[in-house]
């Protein structure tokens, strides 16, 4: 909760000084109270901290605006680096598979409004071709339809590539629990070819998605790399192998590896049909089309929901991490905590709906709560996620309501 800096503390979000008053409980999870050292007349777009640190309990469209500048006794000293200011080589090849799907796309997508080259790798299983004809017209985008457990695939999409970033995976942990066999091919044996070719291809840095789903039924809060607990599905299980085989790949032959550990990631593109679709593209569009949407569970479920702008920030980030960071995995997310009742109603507020969700069964397979500590990553990789949740739901909700 607090950055201690020259013997004072400061909070993290209004970068107010504060001195550490007591603990108090609530809704079942510490929650920091602090009171007012100095006050420099800022308010704070948290929505978990208490007013007695000035923060106030609503939410803003500020966005990360306090997290843009390093404070260090009262004095901005450095300015964040974004991810459109990172400098590559002018003829730089980036290879993304699953690029046609949602999180993959997105990262061709600013690839290509960087001025580089990139390749997508994506046989279409999950990924779009409405995707791939967004970017089909742009001559620095070259798209390759083709299976990730195919070695030779893997090997020809590698050719002359300097970047990998591995997004290229099935989803979704119920799917996973009907379909162990599938999982195992697609998300470890694929992952192990990609590897496997980069290595042989000179690959500098490969980049690959892992989820928040290692960390099993590990209940401390907020999750942090290495303390995991026991895996609670296929789907979690095919990530921590993933994580593993990077782990080997550095060790033994040298290949720079980065996992990122995408906690519940949301944003424009993401599919909101079927019955896999993630929460917040499916209750847009059953609001949007007047359906009661259900809610797995009492709604009382809290996920650090992660808008896409900032997972593109992490693996463009990643690209450039120094050695230090080579078969590392670290978390990705903003470091928030939502509860997916309240992210309900303030849809139906939004889209202005009076409509009444439907109480399903728990899912099987999903945990309780996730929050993220995304201090390995600034640490390491430079991460400052740029987007708040309140931020990135409203661009999702404007994007949906254009394109749906």
């Amino acid at each position: 909760m607090f950055l201690h800096i020259l013997n004072k503390f400061y909070c993290k979000h209004s970068q107010t000084p504060v001195s550490l008053d007591r603990q108090k409980k609530k809704d079942g999870y510490q929650q920091n109270t602090v009171s007012i050292a100095v006050a420099k007349g800022r308010a704070c777009s948290y929505r978990g901290v208490s007013p007695e640190c000035g923060c106030k309990e609503e939410r803003t469209q500020q966005g990360a605006k306090y997290s843009l500048d390093t404070i260090v006794n009262n004095e901005v000293k450095n300015k964040i680096m974004l991810y459109t200011e990172l400098k590559f080589p002018k003829d730089t090849l980036f290879l993304v598979t699953g690029g046609a799907g949602f999180i993959g796309s997105n990262i061709c997508e600013a690839i290509l409004k960087m001025g580089y080259r990139v390749r997508c790798l994506d046989d279409l299983s999950t990924g779009k071709q409405a995707n791939v004809d967004l970017l089909a017209g742009n001559p620095n985008y070259e798209f390759i339809k083709g299976d990730i457990k195919d070695l030779d695939t893997c090997m020809k999409a590698c050719e002359g590539v300097d970047y990998v970033m591995n997004e290229a995976a099935w989803g979704s942990v119920p799917r996973s629990i009907e379909m162990p066999l599938f999982y195992c091919a697609n998300n470890i044996q694929g992952t192990l070819n990609m590897m496997e070719a980069a290595r042989q291809k000179g690959v500098k840095t490969f980049v690959y998605a892992s989820s928040s789903s290692v960390y099993g039924d590990e209940a401390h809060l907020p999750k942090q790399e290495g303390v995991e607990g026991n895996l609670l599905s296929p789907y979690a299980l095919t990530k921590r192998a993933d994580e593993e085989w990077a782990k080997q790949y550095t060790k033994h032959y040298g290949l720079k590896t980065i996992g990122l550990r995408y906690f519940n990631v949301f944003g424009r593109r993401q599919d909101p049909h079927g019955a896999y679709a993630a929460v917040i593209p499916k209750f847009i569009k059953q609001l949007l089309d007047n359906e009661r949407p259900t809610i797995n569970g009492d709604g009382k479920q809290s996920r650090d929901f992660t808008y896409i702008e900032n997972v593109i920030e992490a693996n463009l980030k990643a690209c450039l991490a120094p050695d230090e960071a080579s078969g590392e995995a670290f978390n990705v997310a903003y470091g928030g905590r939502e509860y997916l009742i309240d992210i309900y109603y303030d849809l139906t507020k939004a889209l202005g709906k009076d409509i009444e969700p439907i109480f399903g069964p728990d899912r099987k397979g999903d945990i309780k709560h996730s929050n993220a500590d995304i201090s390995k990553a600034k640490r390491l990789l430079g991460y400052e996620p740029q987007y708040d949740f309140a931020r990135g739901l409203n661009e999702a909700i404007e994007w949906y309501k254009a394109n749906l």
